[in-house]
């Protein structure tokens, strides 16, 4: 019996070491994949990079790096960080995430963005009662 421990006991720690850094992995990336969201949405709302990039580091760390990149009318935000923990150390695992949106700056669509409706362009009548494809009351 205190043979079959000794064997087993080394491999259910390894096991137990390798689920703990898998979960430190799943649980940066989703870290890193969040600040690129917040990082892109910055960017698109038109805020300057080195915001964006203040935005980025809050959230995934200060250890990760942003690398922001603009083709056209659409941002790139990628986030890269080491797993973070004893294994993660251990064996250098680089995690990256990169997330994409277009500008929503008013020059970018040529329009500013609407205020609410006016009397004049609300239809007449319960909603229930308009006909759909031209907003006027059946």
């Amino acid at each position: 019996m205190t043979a079959e421990f000794a064997v087993a006991l080394p491999a259910v720690l390894l096991l137990l070491a390798l689920l703990l850094a898998g979960a430190a992995a799943g649980a940066t990336q989703l870290r890193l994949e969040e600040a690129a969201l917040a990082g892109a949405r910055a960017l698109a709302r038109g805020e300057s990079p080195a915001a964006a990039e203040a935005i980025v580091s809050r959230l995934a760390g200060a250890s990760a790096t942003a690398a922001i990149a603009a083709e056209g009318e659409w941002v790139n935000v990628t986030v890269a960080d080491k797993v973070a923990g004893t294994l993660g150390s251990a064996v250098p695992w680089t995690l990256t995430a990169r997330a994409s949106t277009r500008i929503e700056t008013a020059g970018a669509r040529g329009s500013a963005i609407p205020g609410p409706p006016t009397h004049d362009q609300i239809p007449a009548g319960p909603p229930w009662q308009r006909n759909r494809s031209s907003g006027t009351v059946a």
